[in-house]
């Protein structure tokens, strides 16, 4: 993933642990769900995550966990002469020990967790409350990982990115706090993590060299007297981008609105407008004053030596001396009503010319909930009233609001606790002008209906046991847990309340179960309460304005035109000295001295045989079985795959739809709301996901790419003893999902609509690399048809087709029905602990025997997809989008079928990535994130950047990456470095449900243990000459490549105005 969408996925991943370990989450079966961006931390740009193996849970029943967490309970207390021991307990819900210190001379506070997980997590946070929207945080979080007192390259965090194990590396700026985690499963490259980071947020070059805050920030760029003068900066760039994002705009007016009083009505982030206000006076003077142990809150959790931890922390921290910052978070005060305009607010946001444009607006209610802090079973029982209303497609509140019809899909995600106030937001977007006034008495009518009658006792209890099963469960996915639990803490610590009081949920969990087994109407009071009759709240409305996107540019433009003007001609040298200064700085090479000063692993430090995945492959009642014994706490996660070359190509769009329909449209005998409810009260979830992939050749060569596995799978996860249940719910959705669901179906489709044409502007990399991989490959135009552009087009007339001509819709949808439940083409994996995988058995046979035989003649209608599929000609294409940034793309096939890339192919890919990408593209360039992706199995590359000021800028960078490469004479450190950082990448850990799932990837295609080992030693014997070969390939691209961008109209007019005809970029309308 590209720098800020990994990190908007590893946001989404982070907060929900975070919630579920705060016992106030916002769950949602099938989906994550997005909180309003305003809330969202924004982060330093790249990282690399790896989930771990479950520790014990305190549920778990295994004796060798009752008896390892009893031997860590009895081990003495850890203790160093500089720390105070505050407190000492286990947190029983995880099987850990945490112990909290103070260190005597500097103040900073310590949470220290011995756990048994070796993917090891460090974090130092600082609590970093803004006043104004400079974005002085967000910069910060940038810039002082720009080189430290120790550390004294430019850039120790790339260095690490280059060349360390770590499976997470990054940085997050919430509205109040900064966060600086790191992970890794080596105990070696963990401590080198930490010095690193530890010097770089108190010792930070930023601090000292007003040139980071220029590249990092913003700054005034000219290179010629006459040129126009204008903004660069990383920072600036990437909030342009943000605020280009209607829902980001929308996130952020509703929580200024609910906290006019305190520092949450500024943006933490930054305003684009109010970013060049900050100076660097201002700029250091926040890091002074806040970046002090005394305002730290210091985390350490896993298996290394905890004396080790706290001799470390000594070091750095015996030279500061406490203080008291004054980082108070304010708490907004609840008011009986918002004054008018705060109340209720209107904003314009930039929208795409179009006739359907003036029908998407959006209205969102937003309501301070709490002022005093909660209780942990109010938080609780906040958690269970927030799933109950928006938690499923089927919940309360969601289904209303899409049942309705009044907008294309629900907004707002419920409740948002990870500050230190809760709020709840819930709205629709897509909705037209005259019906907006009709959400809000929706929305209010839903909520006092369910006060005057109460919530099913299904959908209680279907709510209580999903929310149960995940705080149990405590899967955190790609994340480290360590990290999850560390976030968990800080949602109290970091208001100086109990950071191990969010760790458990077992007392509050009980005393909710008490209340309402005594009959409290414990949710409807929270809802009365706290929503109908609250008066903290306020409305937003978001208008589509088609003209704002060139009034913003033509105000920048004046704004800077204003200040130039007012430039002496001594000023205007001095701007283009500034310039020049600023660019020779970043075009330096870091010296070997520098470099030096960079711990580093060795190659010795690596393994040289990565580890296999368990893998049993099996043939039950004509069935093909998949099992995996991992280690899974009594927990059966199981995966039905359908396979789906067995439809026709004109099928394959539908597949989507049809996905959701299994879940979403209720069954023979249930509802959607029945249906809902039960998988919530029986099972840990239900949902689908595709696997896609291109078959391995017997001979290890570049595959043509269109020998493909592609499937469907339902996928589901339950404690051993509900197996019954889960496969019985299975066989349901499977065999009769309510495919007449029209007016569902609409629904449906017009959610997915809107997500899609929303994602276009936040995320145009994504669909860049779709486009650019649709001309070389069948495995690309099956991505492109079914999930890029050409699918939104397919959409729009699948909408019309299912409001028009609804029988030829559903026909098709129960022909592929009827294909697919062939039983001897399915394929079931399961993955759990060798126990619980014996006793599961009878409930597979069960289902195996409830399976149709189907068409057994079927047979693949790959060849067939070849002729019938849509093609795609390698042209540059500008998709117009209403954006202030670029999103641009460059690809093409730099190896052909029946060559072979060898796994040094991947080294230098890597290397190129974090170095002159990252260098060019992002440091000179002003970008958010320049990157690009290899495959060595179709032979294809791309180049990609994210949050982009720049267009043919980029792309002359792109073309100079063949000519860095060809003349590169790398060092013998850099290339172990950039091996190293490679290694670490085919490293990650992973959860239990991931590692089955990966290796019945693996067996889809045909990849085996021989050729993942003969790829790791050519990994590691990568040679110099071997960056130097791929530089050639990627030689071919600079006339052979086609550029796909996603930017504005005045972008691609500005840019053809430059290029011959033959460069010409066709400009496509797509929103």
């Amino acid at each position: 993933l590209p720098p800020a969408a990994e990190m908007r996925a590893a946001s989404r991943a982070v907060l929900m642990s975070m919630l579920v370990l705060a016992s106030s989450t916002s769950l949602r079966l099938g989906a994550g769900v997005l909180r309003h961006g305003a809330s969202r931390p924004f982060n330093r740009g790249m990282s690399r995550r790896g989930g771990s193996s479950p520790v014990a849970l305190a549920s778990a029943t295994a004796p060798q966990e009752c008896t390892a967490a009893e031997a860590l309970a009895a081990e003495p207390v850890v203790t160093h002469p500089g720390f105070d021991v505050m407190k000492d307990d286990m947190v029983d819900e995880y099987g850990v020990r945490a112990t909290i210190y103070k260190h005597k001379k500097s103040g900073a506070e310590v949470l220290s967790v011995i756990a048994p997980d070796e993917n090891k997590v460090f974090g130092i946070t600082f609590r970093t409350p803004p006043k104004d929207s400079t974005g002085v945080p967000h910069i910060l979080e940038h810039s002082v990982l720009c080189g430290s007192r120790k550390f004294l390259s430019k850039e120790p965090f790339v260095e690490l990115l280059k060349g360390s194990l770590q499976t997470f590396l990054n940085a997050f700026t919430y509205p109040d706090r900064t966060c600086y985690p790191v992970a890794s499963c080596n105990l070696k490259d963990f401590y080198n993590l930490i010095n690193v980071y530890l010097d770089a947020v108190l010792h930070p070059r930023a601090t000292n060299d007003d040139l980071v805050l220029q590249q990092e920030g913003w700054h005034y760029e000219l290179e010629k007297p006459d040129d126009p003068l204008v903004f660069k900066g990383v920072v600036y760039n990437e909030m342009k981008g943000v605020y280009s994002s209607p829902d980001a705009l929308l996130g952020r007016a509703a929580q200024q609105a609910l906290f006019p009083d305190n520092t949450y009505g500024v943006d933490s982030g930054g305003d684009p407008l109010v970013i060049p206000d900050l100076t660097f006076e201002g700029f250091k003077g926040f890091h002074d004053e806040l970046y002090h142990p005394s305002n730290a809150k210091i985390y350490f959790y896993g298996d290394d030596p905890a004396p080790q931890r706290l001799a470390l922390l000594d070091e750095y921290l015996s030279e500061f001396d406490a203080i008291n910052p004054d980082s108070e978070v304010k708490t907004q005060s609840k008011k009986a009503s918002l004054p008018a305009e705060s109340a209720r607010i209107t904003q314009k946001f930039p929208a795409a010319e179009g006739e359907d444009a003036a029908n998407k607006h959006m209205i969102q209610m937003n309501w301070l909930l709490n002022e005093a802090p909660m209780s942990s079973k109010d938080k609780l029982a906040l958690a269970v009233v927030d799933h109950l209303l928006l938690g499923t497609s089927a919940a309360t509140l969601q289904k209303a609001l899409t049942d309705s019809s009044l907008g294309s899909a629900v907004i707002g995600g419920g409740l948002s606790d990870e500050l230190k106030q809760a709020t709840f937001s819930v709205g629709l977007k897509g909705v037209p002008p005259e019906k907006v006034a009709d959400v809000e008495a929706l929305v209010v009518k839903v909520l006092e209906k369910v006060v005057k009658d109460g919530f099913d006792d299904s959908a209680v209890e279907a709510s209580m046991n999903s929310i149960e099963f995940q705080l149990r469960e405590f899967n955190t996915g790609s994340f480290p847990r360590g990290l999850s639990f560390m976030l968990g803490a800080m949602s109290g610590w970091i208001y100086d309340r109990d950071p191990l009081e969010p760790l458990r949920f077992e007392e509050a969990l009980a005393e909710l179960k008490a209340e309402l087994a005594a009959g409290k109407p414990v949710f409807t009071d929270m809802i009365q309460a706290l929503l109908l009759d609250n008066g903290h709240k306020s409305v937003i409305e978001m208008v589509p304005d088609s003209g704002l996107e060139q009034v913003q540019v033509a105000e920048e433009e004046e704004r800077l035109a204003e200040i130039k003007a007012q430039m002496s001609d001594d000023d205007i040298e001095r701007v283009i000295q500034d310039t020049a200064r600023l660019k020779a700085a970043q075009a330096a090479h870091d010296s070997p001295e520098a470099l030096a000063t960079i711990p580093a692993l060795t190659l010795d430090d690596l393994a040289k045989e990565g580890l296999e995945l368990p893998n049993e492959v099996g043939l039950e009642q004509g069935v093909t079985i998949l099992r995996h014994d991992v280690p899974s706490n009594g927990i059966v996660y199981a995966d039905i795959g359908l396979d789906l070359t067995l439809l026709p190509a004109e099928d394959l769009p539908f597949v989507s739809l049809f996905s959701r329909c299994l879940l979403q449209t209720g069954t023979a005998t249930e509802d959607q709301v029945t249906l809902s409810r039960r998988i919530g009260a029986r099972t840990g979830g239900l949902g689908t996901s595709m696997v896609t992939g291109v078959k391995v050749p017997e001979d290890d060569t570049i595959a043509t790419g269109d020998e493909l596995v592609h499937r469907l799978f339902l996928r589901g996860k339950a404690v051993g003893g509900k197996a019954d249940d889960l496969f019985d719910l299975a066989r349901d959705v499977l065999m009769t999902a309510r495919l007449d669901n029209q007016k569902r179906v609409i629904e449906m489709l017009k959610e997915s609509k809107a997500g899609l044409e929303s994602s276009l502007v936040s995320s145009g990399h994504s669909y860049a690399s779709q486009r650019l991989s649709a001309p070389h490959t069948l495995a690309g135009r099956l991505a492109e048809t079914t999930g890029g552009v050409e699918y939104l087009k397919f959409l729009r007339d699948l909408l019309d087709a299912a409001e028009n001509d609804w029988p030829s819709v559903q026909a098709r949808l129960e022909r592929m029905r009827s294909t697919l439940l062939t039983k001897s083409k399915m394929v079931i994996n399961l993955s759990a602990d060798g126990q619980t995988l014996q006793d599961i058995q009878p409930s597979i046979d069960r289902f195996l025997s409830a399976l149709p035989e189907g068409d057994e003649s079927a047979v693949s209608s790959l060849e067939s997809w070849k002729a019938d599929m849509p093609s795609f000609a390698a042209s540059n294409e500008g998709f117009v989008v209403p954006t202030q940034v670029n999103y641009v793309g460059k690809g093409g096939r730099v190896y052909q079928p029946g060559e072979r890339a060898s796994g040094a192919t991947s080294v230098v890919a890597r290397s190129l990535r974090t170095g002159y990408l990252w260098d060019n593209v992002r440091v000179i360039g002003g970008a958010y994130g320049g990157f690009c992706r290899f495959s060595p199995l179709t032979g294809t590359f791309s180049y990609l950047s994210y949050r982009d000021p720049n267009l043919l800028g980029t792309i002359e960078n792109y073309d100079g990456a063949a000519e860095f490469l060809t003349t590169l004479d790398i060092t013998d450190e850099a290339l172990a470095q950039a091996i190293i950082g490679t290694v670490g990448d085919l490293d990650s850990p992973m959860g239990p449900d991931q590692k089955g799932f990966e290796a019945m990837r693996r067996w889809l295609v045909g990849e085996t243990a021989e050729q993942r080992q003969q790829w790791r030693a050519e990994v590691l014997a990568t040679t110099k000459e071997d960056f130097n070969e791929f530089g050639k390939r990627l030689a071919t691209m600079i006339d052979d490549g086609n550029v796909v961008a996603f930017g504005s109209k005045k972008a691609f007019s500005d840019a053809n105005s430059e290029l011959d005809a033959k460069d010409q970029i066709e400009m496509i309308e797509i929103l």
